[in-house]
């Protein structure tokens, strides 16, 4: 069973959903010694992905070590920041498409999606840790997301898809791209963020949860576990 510290490793949780035919955006690895050695053939690679691309640190969250690349030469920078979160860093396709984030909370019965919710942006490239967190300009969380009730059916689908091919407990927020393509998963997020602007606690509010009601499940869910 994945646990939770590797179900944040970006790089395994990736190949997990793609054993269960989720998709994910397309991506390449590279630690930190292939970096060193034989940087040449990382840049290869890396254009194989094409541009744009986000250079992410494989085993860290909120956004933190993340940096949009536009050109290549950017690259050498955008590892420099993620290598110094961790020694794994993935290199990864941009998606285009509308970004919806779902919560899954695992109750007595078994794990249920929330309404989902969408992260719109205006001037900010991505959501990234100020706008996480420090509530930023350019960034809106809206929950429940304007969508069809085929799409929120679709989403919740492959939410749940998603926490169970890494076998997550209690909790996860699954992100993922609307595309013309269909839906791809960007990332699970087993501790989501908890905050007042944060899209897990917002999503289930949405869904008929208060806030104190979804602490009440997560620590009867500790119990039972």
């Amino acid at each position: 069973m994945l646990d939770s510290a590797l179900c944040m490793d970006k790089h395994f949780m990736k190949v997990a959903l793609q054993a269960e035919g989720i998709q994910v955006a397309p991506w390449v690895t590279v630690r930190a010694a292939q970096w060193e050695s034989d940087a040449a053939s990382v840049r290869s690679s890396a254009e194989a992905v094409g541009l744009p691309v986000f250079v992410k640190p494989a085993r860290a969250g909120s956004s933190v070590g993340v940096s949009k690349v536009a050109a290549w030469d950017e690259l050498d920078e955008a590892m420099r920041i993620a290598l110094a979160e961790d020694d794994k860093v993935l290199i990864e396709a941009q998606v285009t498409g509308r970004e919806i984030e779902v919560a899954i909370l695992e109750g007595a019965d078994g794990p249920r999606a929330s309404l989902p919710g969408e992260i719109v942006l205006s001037d900010r490239d991505f959501y990234d840790f100020e706008g996480k967190y420090l509530g930023g300009d350019g960034v809106d969380v809206v929950c429940p997301a304007d969508l069809t009730a085929e799409q929120v059916a679709a989403v919740q689908q492959v939410g749940l898809r998603a926490f169970e091919a890494v076998e997550c407990r209690g909790l996860a927020r699954v992100d993922m791209f609307l595309t013309d393509a269909g839906l791809v998963v960007n990332e699970l997020n087993t501790m989501p963020g908890f905050t007042p602007i944060s899209m897990f606690p917002k999503c289930w509010i949405a869904s008929g949860l208060s806030y104190g009601d979804l602490i009440t499940e997560l620590i009867d869910a500790a119990f039972r576990r």
